[in-house]
C-alpha cells in the first residue's frame, strides 16, 4: 500500500525532486531507462492504464528499483513533465540571448523555428506530454514554463533594432499562445515533413507581421503610451515623432 502522505505531497507539489539523485553513471542510465519506458508506456496503454508496474517491467527494472526513484505515478509523471519542458525553455531562452540585437524579422524568425525544432527532436515525447500537462501539477509546471519563454522573448524583443514603440506584454502572450498551438496541431496531424516545414514557413511568417505590427507607430493594434500623466494614442505618438 502506498504511503498516503507520500502521494499526497507528489500530487501538491507540481516540482518533484527525485527521492534519490542518480550520481553514478548506472544510476542515470536507470533513470533514463525508466524515463523512455514512462513514455512508451504513456503512447501505447494511455495515461489512465499507466501504472508503476508497467513502466518498471517496460524499463528492464524491479518496482523497488523505481520506487528509489520514484514514490508513485504522479511524481513519476511531475518528473517527465517538468524535465522535458525545461529542455524546452532552456533552449528558447538561448535563442533568445543569441537573437537580442537582431532586426526584429530575424529575430523572431530564429525563435520560432528553435521552437519548432525543439518539439519535433521528439516527437513522441512531445505527444505524450500533452496527455500530462492536463493531470494534476501539469497545469502549474506548464504555465511556470510558459512564463520563462515569454520573459526570454520580452527582453529580446525589448533589444530589437529598429522598433518604434516598447512592446506590449499581451502580445508577447499571444505570438507564443500561436506558437504553441499551431505547434500541437502539427505534433497531433502525425507532423510529416511536408507538414512540418508548413508549419515552419507559415508560423515565422505569422509572427514577424503580427510583432512587426505590434511595435510599429503605424500599427494597426490599439495601443497608448503614456508621457508625463498624458496618454496619447499611436496616431499622435507619431505626429509628435516626426515634427
Amino acid at each position: 500500500m502506498s504511503n498516503p502522505s507520500v502521494s499526497k505531497l507528489a500530487f501538491t507539489n507540481p516540482t518533484y525532486e527525485l527521492r534519490k539523485s542518480p550520481v553514478q553513471a548506472r544510476s542515470t542510465a536507470t533513470v533514463a531507462a525508466i524515463t523512455e519506458a514512462t513514455i512508451q508506456v504513456l503512447l501505447v496503454a494511455g495515461l489512465d492504464r499507466l501504472t508503476t508496474n508497467r513502466v518498471a517491467e517496460r524499463a528492464g527494472v524491479s518496482i523497488g528499483t523505481l520506487y528509489q526513484y520514484y514514490p508513485n505515478k504522479q511524481a513519476l509523471l511531475s518528473a517527465l513533465l517538468e524535465d522535458c519542458l525545461c529542455k524546452s525553455s532552456e533552449a528558447m531562452e538561448q535563442a533568445c540571448s543569441k537573437a537580442r540585437g537582431k532586426p526584429l524579422s530575424d529575430m523572431i524568425r530564429d525563435v520560432v523555428l528553435c521552437f519548432v525544432d525543439a518539439k519535433m527532436a521528439r516527437t513522441d515525447i512531445s505527444v505524450a506530454l500533452y496527455q500530462i500537462s492536463t493531470n494534476i501539477g501539469g497545469p502549474e509546471i506548464v504555465k511556470r514554463m510558459v512564463l520563462r519563454c515569454e520573459k526570454a522573448l520580452g527582453t529580446m524583443i525589448e533589444s530589437a533594432s529598429g522598433t518604434a514603440q516598447p512592446y506590449d506584454p499581451f502580445a508577447i502572450k499571444l505570438m507564443f499562445s500561436a506558437m504553441s498551438g499551431a505547434t500541437r496541431t502539427v505534433l497531433e496531424a502525425g507532423a510529416s515533413p511536408a507538414l512540418v516545414s508548413k508549419l515552419k514557413d507559415n508560423l515565422v511568417l505569422l509572427c514577424q507581421v503580427y510583432m512587426e505590427a505590434a511595435t510599429s507607430y503605424n500599427s494597426p493594434l490599439p495601443f497608448s503610451r503614456t508621457t508625463n500623466r498624458h496618454t496619447i494614442t499611436g496616431a499622435e505618438a507619431q505626429m509628435k515623432a516626426t515634427s
